[in-house]
């Protein structure tokens, strides 16, 4: 239980894949810091992982202001001292907001939901990009790892369940994002890779668990996980990628879906 022994580490969220993800880095004995923008939420997380023995703390901001992402994640740099890892979880459903089939989708929804996902991705990576530039290589000659969050949903479409289509693109953007990323600091020491989930059991899949054509379609589509996938299977992908056992892997993909990707059960 020491892949990430002394690594410094940032979250963004702290509920559902993010908490899931957080416990298991500390467990695993990471210096975390936890971003996002809800207090008690923070709170309860740090709280449950210094009672289980491990090292947290909290930043609150929210991820869709870049100004105030950019100025969390300088704040999370200077108590870490080395950022080894950023896990980009923070994000949402813009179904709140108005994001739907696109000819219904006005400028202010698509908007609002690119900036609840991908503008979030970009304003706390580059900080810590910039930090982990600095610094100097680690024993495997790396100077740092990144994750992304993206999506099932932005290659396989349930147009039926999910006509969310600012969604798609923005989860669609993260993707060109890693490969590009990945791409350019490949050469810097720097690893950038994505997990791509399918439904799973969190805070933003309440309104899909509640509804029971949603459920009959996880359990026929994600027969692996029997339905709803657990939040610790996808923080057990993205604990790989940030350990030392994906060293030599950048620039690509874990779609932790169940089997929906495969299965033809529409």
């Amino acid at each position: 239980m020491d892949r990430l022994k002394g690594r410094g580490v940032i979250v963004t969220g702290a509920t559902g894949i993010a908490g899931a993800s957080a416990r298991l880095f500390a467990a695993e004995g990471a210096r975390l810091v936890v971003i996002s923008r809800t207090e008690s939420s923070c709170r309860d997380l740090v709280e449950s992982i210094e009672a289980d023995g491990g090292r947290a703390s909290h930043v609150v901001a929210d991820l869709t202001d870049g100004t105030a992402a950019q100025a969390a994640a300088d704040t999370a740099i200077e108590r870490l001292g080395r950022v080894d890892g950023l896990f980009n979880v923070a994000g949402g459903s813009g179904r709140r907001v108005g994001d739907g089939p696109l000819h219904t989708l006005t400028p202010e929804a698509f908007e609002a939901t690119m900036r609840l996902n991908a503008t979030s991705h970009v304003s706390v990576s580059a900080p810590v990009l910039r930090a982990m530039l600095q610094q100097e290589p680690d024993v495997d000659g790396l100077r740092g790892a990144i994750v992304n969050m993206g999506s099932v949903l932005a290659s396989r479409p349930v147009p039926e369940l999910f006509p969310t289509h600012a969604y798609a693109m923005s989860k669609g953007a993260i993707a060109s994002l890693t490969a590009a990323s990945a791409a350019y600091y490949a050469s810097r020491g720097i690893r950038v890779n994505m997990v791509a989930p399918a439904l799973t059991i969190s805070r933003m899949s309440e309104r899909a668990a509640a509804d029971e054509a949603t459920q009959a379609f996880s359990r026929r589509k994600q027969p692996i996980a029997g339905g709803f996938i657990a939040a610790e299977d996808v923080a057990d992908a993205a604990l790989y990628l940030l350990s030392r056992d994906s060293r030599s892997v950048t620039g690509q993909t874990i779609t932790v879906d169940g089997g929906w990707s495969i299965i033809d059960a529409t």
